[in-house]
């Protein structure tokens, strides 16, 4: 195998098969453009767990993404995709930079889910975008910009509804997509290192706020996470 591409979270490498890639997890945790940085133990093999169980039920939820299958602790296989430049923000509850900037409380539940695009650039800070300015930058096509927030609005019933199954609030999360023979899907992760997730109880985090936050113990989070997803997934 030889390597691509290195992110802050994974790394990506090439196949005998060209129209497939491996995924590998890395045990980095950064925050706020990559000003924050710590390597946690393990969380890459949980990372990579928790986003195979996750793939794999939207899969059989009739939404297609890049996953195929988990192979080892860290790695999956998954199709070779263009990824989209865009990061696709779902909200349902007010937290982190919304709640910041308009000054909103923490915790608000939405009337209804409020989709944000940002353009997918470490240089220019992940800058957020409108419809006009994803157009003007032929990153998509208005047809395409609706077909993504229809899915994305489609991907957030599901993850709603079995997130709550295990006692937990998906607060928001991050999504991104690629093009694949002439269709978009869904590609990267879904993880705790994406997703805002509260217990519905305690409404304490069990996501990337604990290190990004210095508010708790990371790995304990995702394991319990894990477990639950594990549960409920492999019955």
């Amino acid at each position: 195998m030889k390597l691509l591409i290195e992110g802050k979270a994974k790394k990506i490498f090439s196949t005998k098969d060209k129209s497939t890639l491996v995924q590998y997890f890395k045990d980095d945790a950064t925050a706020f453009n990559n000003e924050k940085r710590k390597q946690f133990k393990s969380k890459g093999i949980l990372n990579n767990s928790i986003s195979a169980l996750i793939f794999k039920y939207l899969n059989e939820n009739r939404i297609k993404t890049h996953f195929i299958e988990k192979i080892s602790e860290r790695e999956q296989i998954i199709k070779k995709v263009k990824i989209i430049p865009l990061e696709v923000v779902v909200r349902n509850y007010s937290a982190g930079s919304i709640s910041d900037k308009f000054k909103i409380k923490q915790g608000k539940k939405f009337k209804e889910p409020i989709i944000e695009f940002f353009l997918k650039s470490d240089e220019l800070n992940d800058p957020f975008m409108n419809s006009a300015h994803i157009k003007l930058l032929n990153i998509a096509t208005a047809k395409e910009i609706r077909y993504l927030t229809k899915l994305a609005l489609k991907i957030n019933i599901l993850l709603i509804k079995l997130f709550s199954k295990i006692g937990i609030i998906l607060v928001d999360f991050k999504l991104e997509f690629g093009r694949s023979n002439n269709e978009i899907i869904l590609a990267d992760e879904i993880s705790p290192d994406n997703c805002r997730l509260w217990d519905k109880k305690s409404k304490l985090s069990l996501d990337k706020d604990l290190f990004r936050h210095d508010k708790g113990d990371l790995i304990n989070a995702y394991e319990y996470i894990h477990t639950k997803l594990n549960r409920k997934l492999n019955v």
